[in-house]
């Protein structure tokens, strides 16, 4: 992994994420544990994102961004995201962008919504005053107990594959 990690742009990043891709992807995806845990994790954004579009939320985030001129996932909320991230993302099947599609998004965001599959803490975790207000207490129960389920799967996971690359780091750098 990259020293000095936390200065990187998010196209260095996104680039670091399909090198290591393509240097351990198909290691990677060779591990049974892991490969379970991929598909876990799929199925868990997929369980999150159906309840945010039956309870409105996916409508909601929709009409501020595109009549409100403006959503939370504004510009700069991309580089909370690693490589080991976005990393999971590629194993997921998420093509990263090349380029941002909303100059004054979130770099991720498309025209459909976010262009992610595994997504940072702060973009499952948040909900606008608003959202809160109008979510009934079971609503924002269930979307918080399947949030809280995607992101311990999604920490699980990126812990592994962290581990796996620092592993691999040392026996090509003894020295590291």
């Amino acid at each position: 992994m990259a020293a000095g990690k936390g200065s990187l742009t998010i196209r260095e990043k996104i680039a670091l994420a399909r090198d290591l891709l393509d240097a351990w992807g198909a290691e990677l995806r060779a591990q049974s544990p892991l490969r379970d845990s991929l598909e876990r994790l799929r199925a868990c954004i997929e369980a999150s994102r159906e309840v945010m579009a039956e309870i409105g939320v996916v409508d909601e985030c929709r009409r501020c961004e595109e009549v409100e001129g403006g959503s939370c996932c504004g510009s700069g909320i991309e580089n909370r995201y690693s490589e080991v991230l976005l990393l999971i993302n590629l194993l997921l099947g998420a093509p990263l962008p090349r380029g941002a599609e909303r100059p004054r998004s979130c770099f991720f965001l498309g025209e459909t919504g976010c262009n992610l599959l595994a997504r940072h803490v702060l973009c499952v975790n948040y909900l606008c005053a608003r959202l809160r207000q109008r979510l009934t207490p079971a609503q924002l129960s269930r979307l918080q107990d399947l949030s809280g389920e995607e992101l311990e799967t999604e920490f699980r996971l990126y812990e592994t594959i962290k581990r796996f690359l620092n592993r691999r780091a040392h026996e090509l750098d003894p020295l590291r």
